[in-house]
């Protein structure tokens, strides 16, 4: 538990990001439109946020509410567009009508990404067959990491599953960081992190007055101190 756990928070503007970063965020998942659970920024947005900080960025790419890919073109555009404004960090993740991955979809976009590091993002909370999923990304160029609540509802509903995928890290499948988010709470974290979890989400934790109100770098601090400690 000595090493320094990730923290990234959700950031919808400039705004947002410095006060993350003052609070003790390590990376920002950037997107657009919550009411759509997050969606691709615009490239400006983009570029004001990497001119404000210096942490890590990753950049949703996800056009629609839900997990259907949709137009795989646009997204393939989406992703080449925020290369060329120098984003080198992803997040997406798109299912299949059977639960499973949609490779065809995932293998088009991640080809566009130039071995950037990327996360598969909470499809696999819906998926099928979760350790299927993983075992058919295993070996996708860049992904990293599985931001997960371990339950479609929630890390409450989660909490088992996430434990005994951190406690499969390292096997065939499970050598991705797990990133824990969705109904995270801060007395979820001990428990986590003695389980061998490194990396939290926080998005509606950061912004006590709501969506509605930006991030509250008092409140990422308070979640900074609780995974130090």
């Amino acid at each position: 538990m000595s090493k320094r756990a990730v923290l990234e928070v959700i950031a919808l503007d400039a705004e947002d990001a410095i006060a993350a970063q003052a609070g003790g965020a390590d990376r920002l998942e950037l997107v657009t439109d919550m009411a759509a659970d997050g969606l691709t920024p615009s490239v400006d947005t983009f570029t004001a946020i990497r001119r404000a900080v210096d942490i890590r960025l990753r950049v949703m790419l996800r056009l629609a509410d839900g997990f259907d890919a949709g137009d795989v073109s646009a997204l393939v555009r989406a992703a080449r567009e925020m290369r060329a404004a120098g984003a080198d960090e992803f997040v997406l993740g798109f299912l299949d009508e059977h639960g499973g991955p949609d490779l065809a979809a995932v293998e088009r976009i991640v080809a566009e990404l130039d071995g950037c590091r990327w996360t598969f993002h909470r499809a696999i909370d819906r998926a099928a067959d979760r350790d299927a999923l993983r075992k058919q990304l295993a070996d996708l160029p860049g992904l990293d990491t599985y931001l997960t609540a371990g339950s479609a509802d929630g890390v409450d509903a989660g909490l088992d599953v996430l434990l005994a995928e951190a406690a499969a890290s390292g096997e065939p499948g499970y050598e991705q960081q797990i990133l824990v988010g969705g109904g995270l709470r801060l007395d979820h974290v001990p428990g986590l992190r003695a389980a061998g979890v490194s990396a939290f989400h926080i998005g509606g934790a950061s912004r006590p007055e709501g969506w509605g109100a930006p991030v509250s770098a008092e409140a990422v601090g308070v979640w900074r101190a609780a995974l130090d400690g």
